[in-house]
């Protein structure tokens, strides 16, 4: 069966824009491994420049993927059970609670660091910590995770299959973790990748919530 002209056309586009967003991470990768960029392959590879680099920020890379790691599983933990319970209860207030997590997306970053140190500047240690930067990434992405949870729910009929289960009687948390977890996996795997890609590049929230001893990487840099 031939495709339609349409069919290639969008074909053709998708290949044009994948192309264009991954040259340049294509070309930034050569020049980190290339001996003299200006010259380009011809020069030959080295991972010198890698080395270096790992030399100088090897600390805040490190930073970096804790508070990523960790931002993580807070989400999981709070967006993951939290979006079933909204998708669950409904209605006016469920409605009302989404849009209120949902608010520090629509609050620039800086505004909601200067807000954690307003209500938590006093406490000494706790404001000195990694842990501050953590609470900062965990308000700042937990709205991508409950929203890439809640459109897979939104798109599965979770009450036949919860009713099924419990006509079997499986308890509350089983259904949870036996029927719902493994067909909202999709949604909870695109907002782990959103989370932890948001939390590495994160520079506002961290920039104004680090010490120079809880420096990560944008900060580094």
């Amino acid at each position: 069966r031939r495709m339609s002209w349409t069919s290639v056309v969008g074909i053709a586009v998708t290949a044009l824009l994948t192309l264009f967003l991954i040259l340049p991470v294509v070309l930034s990768v050569l020049a980190g491994l290339s001996v003299n960029y200006a010259r380009g392959l011809s020069a030959g590879l080295t991972l010198d420049w890698v080395g270096q680099v790992w030399q100088l920020y090897a600390d805040t890379i490190w930073r970096s993927m804790i508070v990523a790691v960790a931002t993580l599983i807070v989400t999981l933990l709070i967006g993951v059970p939290g979006a079933y319970a909204l998708v669950r209860s409904g209605g006016r207030f469920a409605r009302i609670v989404e849009e209120i997590v949902t608010l520090p997306v629509a609050i620039p970053g800086l505004a909601l660091a200067l807000g954690l140190i307003l209500a938590y500047g006093g406490f000494g240690s706790f404001r000195q910590s990694t842990l501050f930067i953590i609470v900062g990434h965990v308000l700042f992405t937990l709205p991508f995770m409950l929203r890439a949870v809640i459109a897979v729910l939104d798109t599965i009929d979770w009450k036949v299959l919860d009713e099924g289960a419990a006509s079997l009687g499986a308890p509350a948390w089983r259904r949870f973790l036996d029927v719902i977890l493994p067909n909202i996996s999709q949604g909870i795997l695109a907002g782990s990748l959103t989370v932890v890609t948001l939390s590495v590049g994160e520079f506002n929230i961290t920039w104004m919530t680090h010490t120079p001893m809880t420096k990560t990487l944008p900060g580094g840099l």
